[in-house]
């Protein structure tokens, strides 16, 4: 069965949320936290299970790969259950054989059996517990990693609607819960079926009429076991939302951004607040948990303290008896207390999966999003060290999901390979959507974008990455030294490339003024360096790829005007000989470019150089005589 499923946040809902007018509405399991108590929560996720089964086959086949050690696994179990249903027919022959009749021999071999079988078994428990617990630990990394995966080939608009912490929450609280399950669910069912299946039949060995008189206790046993089971469900589905929301709270207020934010605007008492109701949910839910049929499992227990009262008063009837032997009460007594145990174990493996339900259904769902931006399944080579850069955009369309109108409207534009061309307009006029085009962060609704004449479509995403460079207006930076950040672009690259990309970039003299110069650890989010020194290290992260094509969405317009001249002083280098693409908000960076485009409403309304368009009068001299206007005010 094939689960296809659409999220808040998947490809095909909304478009990104910094559209005016387009954000993402509070979801379920998804936004923020008003109002939304534990019944709503609650509710959600049996909506969930409703409309996201997990299919059992699907659960089995986490542990295909791993038949041969689990064929194993379950051999171990079934001559450990064996093994194990020797020692009360041992005991019941010491007692009426070896004692009665002071039999030494055969005392001193029946002892000796059952050292030997509690022996036998703790090696063979060993044994087993490494090889159960190596296939479940296999099973969680191979859906982790498959999921995390998964995840980095989601589009853009996923990322933008969907809460981190709900992603890291599946990611990480999810999948962990389902490790219990995963690694003992498997050998546990085997242990315990075996086990109740052997004893069952040696119970019957020893005395068909005791054998009815224990099972009467089964009927009870599995109908609480699953009131049990439904009850635990709920409040785990409760518990993991909860947990869901501590994580985002806890990634939002105590990220260097989170802190600052908080701090400037005095929020910390209400963040202390919000999350304090949090945790005092968990606490609430897990003491429930804790409790959830704790008074029913206690009137079980004292069913099944009953039972071996009743062997005993059967066993002494003479109507009841059927001429049974102290030995045979003693065995049939220990098989008693041992058939229970593993039925109950049966029962309680059932109850873990079926609480579970809700946890691989989360995860699952994240893995049948459809990936709307993938390689061909053909793609076409295009090497990054021959490619000229000439890009080009055929009569391309583009219409974000669920909006009422296209974003870009056949848009035709050539960008010649060494040249560079601005994009300018007003704020929602298409220049980043058209930005990210090139860069293959989306693709057309219609038409084609081509470097030097193969469609972005037909090659890998990797192939497109190496031939365009993108240098947005946030920068972001890793928390490690200033070396790994520029290798994470070329792994490969050696430290002669890296200072000359910085060289490149202006900042090397600067790093290398720092005590641990390239080794400098930049901080969380880059905030031990002010805005134009991250640019300019995210630009030489940019530049040590060499890229073909360069994109540069607004990389100076958050920065003031010293440093601005800076940074763009850096990318007039850097952009020499080299495709360009700027995004431009103040068009002073621009007025030297080959070709300026002008978008409004997701249409090209001009095209021109800076003189031209000046002289036209048009919409560009209207931007160009506002700004002006402004600065001569400022």
């Amino acid at each position: 069965m094939t689960v296809t499923t659409t999220l808040p946040g998947a490809p095909g809902v909304r478009p990104p949320s910094n559209r005016p007018g387009r954000g993402a509405p509070d979801e379920p399991g998804h936004g923020g936290h008003g109002g939304r108590g534990p019944r709503r929560k609650s509710a959600a996720d049996v909506a969930q299970l409703e409309q996201h089964p997990v299919p059992l086959r699907r659960l089995a086949g986490l542990f295909r790969p791993h038949r041969r050690p689990l064929t194993i696994v379950v051999a171990i179990i079934v001559i450990s259950s064996l093994i194990g249903l020797v020692t009360p027919f041992l005991t019941k022959h010491l007692i009426d054989d070896a004692i009665p009749h002071q039999d030494v021999r055969l005392l001193l071999m029946l002892v000796g059996g059952m050292l030997a079988i509690t022996v036998v078994t703790q090696a063979l428990g060993v044994i087993q517990t490494w090889l159960s617990t190596r296939i479940g630990q296999q099973v969680m990394h191979g859906l982790r990693t498959e999921l995390f995966t998964h995840l980095q080939r989601q589009p853009l608009g996923f990322f933008t609607r969907t809460r981190g912490g709900e992603v890291q929450s599946r990611l990480t609280n999810d999948v962990n819960s389902m490790q219990g399950v995963v690694t003992n669910s498997a050998t546990s069912i085997a242990t315990n079926i075996t086990t109740a299946v052997g004893t069952a039949a040696a119970m019957v060995v020893l005395s068909w009429r005791l054998s009815l008189l224990s099972l009467l206790v089964l009927p009870p046993a599995i109908w609480l076991t699953r009131r049990v089971a439904r009850l635990r469900r709920t409040i785990q589905s409760r518990a993991q939302r909860a947990l869901a929301d501590m994580q985002t709270q806890i990634e939002e207020s105590l990220s260097i951004s989170g802190v600052i934010l908080a701090k400037t605007v005095g929020s910390g008492p209400e963040l202390s607040r919000r999350f304090r109701e949090t945790s005092s949910e968990l606490t609430e839910l897990e003491l429930q948990s804790q409790m959830a049929g704790r008074w029913r499992m206690g009137t079980m227990a004292i069913v099944f303290s009953a039972i071996p009262a009743l062997i005993y008063l059967a066993a002494g009837l003479p109507a009841t008896s059927g001429g049974m032997t102290i030995g045979t009460l003693v065995a049939f007594t220990a098989l008693q207390s041992a058939l229970f145990r593993p039925m109950l174990g049966v029962l309680n493996v059932g109850a873990e999966v079926v609480t579970s339900m809700a946890l691989f259904s989360r995860v699952f769902e994240y893995l049948d999003l459809p990936v709307t931006i993938d390689d061909p399944e053909h793609p076409t080579p295009v090497d990054p060290a021959t490619a000229v850069g000439d890009v080009s955009l055929t009569d391309v369309t583009f219409r974000y999901d669920g909006a009422d109108r296209d974003a870009l409207d056949h848009i035709d534009l050539e960008l010649p390979a060494g040249k560079q061309v601005a994009l300018v307009g007003a704020t929602g006029s298409g220049k980043s959507t058209l930005a990210g085009l090139v860069s293959r962060l989306h693709d057309p609704t219609a038409g084609s974008v081509r470097i030097d004449g193969v469609d972005l479509r037909d090659m890998t995403l990797q192939n497109v990455a190496n031939l365009v460079g993108v240098v947005s207006q946030q920068s972001y930076l890793l928390h490690t030294t200033i070396r790994e950040n520029l290798r994470y672009a070329r792994p490969d690259a050696t430290d002669e490339q890296i200072e000359a990309a910085a060289r490149a970039a202006q900042v090397h003299d600067l790093i290398e003024a720092l005590p641990d110069g390239y080794d400098t650890l930049v901080g969380a989010r880059g905030h031990r360096f002010s805005g134009g020194e991250q640019q300019r290290i995210a630009l030489a992260r940019t530049i040590l790829r060499d890229p073909a094509v360069l994109v540069l969405d607004e990389a100076t317009s958050a920065l003031d005007n010293t440093t601005e001249r800076a940074v763009q002083q850096a990318l007039d280098e850097v952009s020499r000989g080299r495709t360009t693409l700027t995004i431009a908000h103040r068009l002073s960076t621009v007025q030297d470019a080959d070709l300026i485009v002008v978008l409004d409403g997701g249409h090209i309304v001009e095209r021109g150089t800076h003189e031209e368009l000046l002289s036209r009068g048009g919409r560009y001299a209207d931007l160009w005589n506002a700004q002006s206007a402004r600065s001569v005010g400022a």
